[in-house]
């Protein structure tokens, strides 16, 4: 497959660019599984699904991962926090790269500085960077800002905007689920009352999750690992789903790739560990019947996902539709619920 096969025409103006003032007004393209397509609102979701179906969503809760500061020469760099290693040091990526040689020191605010102990081989961009304070996740959430993508210009006025009302834990995401974000007490309170379960399960966003696809073949296209936890209670809950004749609808391709990575063999297992799953068509789905996903960018491996998962012919329609009818597109716009192309 060419990456090329992935491609469609997004106008800039398309991308929001803030969320809406109330979360739950986005709106939702639904694709039934008969075939078709409805435009409804996301609010609507619990009347979309049925008594007995589970939804299943990924609670990692997103770092203010994004540090603004400078060489000793006063020049500007920045740095995205990936990941912290089981040795104490941080996966970053660096802006401009080339200013983040090792051994470059970049001071963030009064007291943090940020040493640049090696180039990382998971990017061009990605260095290994050792930060000067005994606690750098405390200090890294006093004076980040929220990583928006590079598409958002804008930053937000409210940061709790980036993260899902039910985000708990540690923060330890680069980027949102944003397919969570749609999500209320109330849309919550109402799945509940219709008698639709939900769950959760963690996956720490990374660069596998947002790197765009560059490789002239999908295939090639490298994909990083990422950490998740994988809880005993969703499994059973998951199989229980099954066993009653109900569906699971993964909230976000996060969870697509926690579930089938824990089901590769036939066989849903909880546990710890870190996913480099890479899904293209031809991926046999085994533990997800549904998902409420947001619209992505071309070339991503979020679309080859979502174009596994209902079919070529049934993405294209859709996101056209989409186009025609003024759906907003990416991280802060609208929302699509489909089902599984069996």
């Amino acid at each position: 497959m060419r990456s090329t096969d992935f491609d469609y025409p997004l106008p800039e103006e398309r991308i929001a660019q803030e969320p809406l003032a109330e979360r739950d007004a986005s709106r939702l393209l639904y694709l039934p599984p008969d075939g078709g397509l409805e435009d409804r609102w996301f609010r609507e979701l619990p009347a979309l699904l049925r008594q007995g179906d589970l939804l299943v969503a990924n609670e990692t809760r997103v770092r203010r991962a994004r540090l603004s500061g400078t060489d000793a020469t006063g020049r500007e760099i920045e740095l995205l926090v990936l990941t912290r290693e089981p040795g104490g040091d941080y996966q970053c990526l660096a802006r401009p790269a080339r200013l983040a040689a090792p051994g470059a020191v970049i001071h963030i605010g009064t007291d943090l500085q940020a040493t640049v102990v090696a180039v990382s081989a998971m990017h061009r961009g990605g260095r290994t960077v050792r930060f000067n304070v005994p606690d750098p996740d405390g200090a890294i959430e006093l004076v980040g800002i929220a990583p928006l993508p590079p598409y958002i210009h804008t930053q937000l006025q409210d940061p709790e905007r980036y993260q899902t009302t039910y985000a708990t834990g540690d923060a330890d995401s680069a980027a949102a689920p944003t397919a969570g974000l749609h999500f209320t007490a109330a849309v919550i309170d109402g799945l509940r009352a219709a008698g639709i379960g939900w769950a959760t399960l963690r996956l720490d966003v990374g660069l596998a999750t947002f790197a765009p696809i560059r490789t002239e073949r999908v295939e090639d296209h490298p994909m990083h690992e990422e950490r998740y936890v994988l809880p005993d209670a969703t499994v059973t809950a998951i199989e229980q789903t099954h066993r009653d004749g109900g569906r699971v609808v993964a909230v976000g391709t996060t969870v697509v790739r926690v579930l089938e990575t824990c089901a590769s063999d036939g066989e849903l297992r909880s546990g710890t560990g870190a996913t480099s799953l890479y899904i293209h068509p031809g991926h046999r789905f085994r533990a997800v019947d549904g998902l409420l996903t947001n619209f992505h960018q071309p070339r991503s491996s979020l679309l080859v996902l979502l174009a596994a998962f209902v079919g070529d012919e049934r993405w294209r329609t859709a996101y056209a539709h989409a186009l025609d009818t003024g759906y907003r597109f990416l991280s802060l716009g609208d929302c699509m619920l489909c089902w599984h192309a069996r």
